[in-house]
């Protein structure tokens, strides 16, 4: 957001960002928040971490509610069990999350980052928070790093550092469930080592890299790794709405003397807004890529402007247009053409969930061979099949000629595939010659299961031409 040109701040301070300075880390003292926003954040992510910590031990029909299993390719989203052979279905479903983030943060900005960020809510509203109860707010905080190596040093950074690696313990142990769900997880807990060593060296290595990024990385993580903030320069547009400070209102700003304002703007110029922001830069110079949307610059700002008597707002949710121009936020064309392609990827993805099937087979002829000569005039061609079960129950499985008079034998055991499970075979086609009259003849192959076809499948038959 741009200043009038005879109260423009000059732009030195894009030129790096305010965690680092030449070439080196400058680490963050954020000043403890407080104000409603703050309070409702506080909410919101008690909300979202009770769904965190507890969603993984909800289970529909004995399965986990969410399950995000990569090594078996195995996904179960709201209960809705995802194999491979779906995964165009999860592909839209990523696409439409993505432009759906588009849409957001044409319209909001970065809230997300500020509200909903799984990276914010552990920073700011757990590990941030165990460090004020246990340091003490900014002053302390930076007075304590200061300080040598004593016994209250010692004393409170191995309580802090040993409660931070036991919540991203905890952190890791339910970031797995996602991923191999609770009952694979307490096998990993409560049976020996040598049994889950894969499995041990997944929770010690998340709950490591958890404790790295809380205890150090912390806000490099939105200001390096994610790619987010990037994005959101190329999103944001004048009417998006974000966290702005009204230089309308408060510039020219200057110091309080006597009970005075000595200039005609409302910024007193007390920097606390500076000093509450967890990534360290000045609201007051405008939208930046390392503004997270956290509103700690607004609750500082709000109590600031009561102590002075003026009106709250000074920093707030507004637009560059609503600043400068006093214009409400109205719906572009840009964000039509979002809503619009949204719209369309909703209703491809919802038809794809409709007309899902819950049972999958592949049929190919077995490399390598072409055809047997079988008794009394028939030709005969091996295949493989493959049959995915999507469902919670047992598949006995019968497979029919649909489109010819054929034969059909499987090769040892009878077709069965387990619940959730995928299940190899292979069988003979036996055709009379008779009915052969193309070297290569396409078949119609029927999947049953208790006398119900549940698929159709096609593949082709090769065999000599007859020649009645």
């Amino acid at each position: 957001m741009s200043l009038e040109p005879e109260k423009k701040i000059p732009d030195s301070f894009r030129d790096s960002i305010a965690t680092i300075k030449e070439g080196k880390r400058v680490w963050i003292y954020p000043t403890k928040p407080q104000g409603k926003f703050y309070n409702l954040r506080s909410l919101l992510s008690l909300i979202y971490l009770v769904l965190f910590f507890g969603l993984p031990f909800i289970k529909v029909n004995h399965q986990p509610l969410f399950l995000m299993n990569i090594l078996e390719r195995k996904f179960i989203l709201f209960g809705m069990i995802f194999w491979p052979q779906d995964f165009f279905i999860f592909g839209l479903g990523m696409l439409i999350f993505i432009v759906f983030i588009a849409l957001f943060t044409v319209i909001f900005g970065r809230i997300f980052c500020g509200w909903a960020c799984p990276q914010t809510i552990f920073m700011e509203m757990i590990f941030r928070k165990v460090e004020y109860w246990i340091e003490g707010d900014a002053n302390h905080q930076r007075k304590l790093d200061k300080q040598a190596w004593d016994t209250e040093k010692i004393k409170k950074r191995s309580i802090k550092y040993a409660l931070f690696f036991l919540i991203s313990f905890l952190i890791a142990n339910t970031f797995l469930t996602y991923i191999i769900g609770v009952d694979q997880l307490y096998k990993i807990i409560t049976e020996p080592i040598s049994q889950h060593t894969g499995g041990f060296l997944a929770i010690l290595i998340f709950t490591t890299v958890f404790f790295f990024v809380y205890s150090w990385f912390r806000e490099q993580v939105c200001l390096i790794v994610c790619p987010y903030g990037r994005m959101q320069g190329v999103l944001l547009d004048p009417n998006s709405i974000v966290v702005a400070y009204d230089y309308m209102r408060g510039e020219p700003r200057g110091k309080l003397k006597k009970d005075q304002i000595e200039t005609k703007g409302d910024c007193v110029d007390c920097g606390l807004c500076v000093r509450v922001c967890p990534t360290g830069i000045d609201i007051r110079n405008g939208t930046q890529l390392e503004c997270v949307n956290c509103t700690a610059w607004i609750d500082a700002c709000d109590s600031i402007m009561e102590e002075v008597h003026q009106p709250k707002g000074l920093i707030r949710y507004d637009s560059e247009n609503g600043i400068k121009n006093k214009t409400p936020l109205r719906f572009t064309r840009r964000m039509l053409a979002y809503s619009l392609v949204l719209t369309v990827l909703i209703g491809l993805e919802a038809t794809l969930l409709l007309t899902r099937s819950d049972y999958d087979a592949t049929i190919q002829r077995a490399k390598g061979l072409l055809y047997q000569e079988q008794p009394d005039d028939q030709i005969s061609n091996l295949y493989r099949i493959k049959l995915v079960n999507k469902t919670r129950d047992s598949l006995p499985v019968e497979l029919r000629v649909e489109n010819n008079e054929g034969i059909i034998k499987v090769v040892g055991k009878s077709l069965t595939v387990k619940s959730e499970g995928i299940s190899d075979g292979e069988f003979f086609i036996i055709l009379k010659k008779k009915n052969i009259l193309k070297r290569k003849t396409q078949l119609k192959i029927g999947v049953y299961s208790n006398n119900r076809k549940i698929k159709t499948v096609k593949t082709n038959f090769l065999a000599p031409v007859s020649n009645k």
